[in-house]
Formats: C-alpha cells, sequence, structure tokens
C-alpha cells in the first residue's frame, strides 16, 4: 500500500520545474502571455473546453463509470486559467483525501469487529 508521504513525493517529482515538458510548457506560456489578443482567446477556449467537460462529467455521474473523475479533470483544466477553479479544485481534493481516510478507518474498523 501507498502512503501518503510516498504519493507526495511522487507528484512532487513530477512537477519538478527541470522537467522537459514543464520547460516546454513555459515557454509555450511565455509566448502567449506577450500577445495580450492571444492570451484573451487562449482564456476562452481553456474556458470553453474545460466547462465542456466538467458539465460532461456532471452528465455522466448518474451512470456507472468515471463521471466524478471527468468533472475532475474539467476542473483541473479550468483550474491552469481561473483562481477559483483552482481554489475549487484544492477544495474538493482536500474533501476527497478526508472521505477516503474516513472510509479506510471505516472498513478497517468493520474488519475487525
Amino acid at each position: 500500500m501507498v502512503t501518503q508521504t510516498q504519493l507526495d513525493r511522487e507528484i512532487a517529482d513530477g512537477e519538478r520545474a527541470d522537467r522537459p515538458i514543464r520547460r516546454l510548457l513555459r515557454g509555450i506560456r511565455r509566448r502567449i502571455e506577450r500577445r495580450p489578443g492571444l492570451r484573451r482567446a487562449y482564456r476562452i477556449a481553456v474556458g470553453v473546453l474545460g466547462g465542456m467537460i466538467a458539465l460532461l462529467g456532471l452528465l455522466l455521474v448518474p451512470l456507472p463509470g468515471p463521471g466524478w473523475l471527468v468533472v475532475f479533470l474539467g476542473l483541473a483544466i479550468l483550474g491552469t486559467e481561473f483562481a477559483w477553479a483552482k481554489r475549487l479544485a484544492a477544495f474538493t481534493k482536500r474533501q476527497l483525501a478526508r472521505f477516503w481516510a474516513w472510509w479506510q478507518a471505516r472498513r478497517a474498523a468493520r474488519s475487525t469487529a
């Protein structure tokens, strides 16, 4: 079983600034930031794409499958450009971690009883 510390370490390793893909993406972002019209178009495109994916995920929630995962993907996309979406995704992630810890403790307590 993977501990939270190991998971945090893996996430931090994947987000290191010296990774080649992260360097490439930073360069693209710098080019977008230099042009106000392109920046506006990029924000609109991210908003539309992320919103559509999040809405699709909400439609999929009652069905069997990865509905909530799709919602979180949409929030992650929106979070790349919008602070409110980033805060919402962080809040949701914390709540999910709390729920998962509660669930695991409940299962452990039921199996020992």
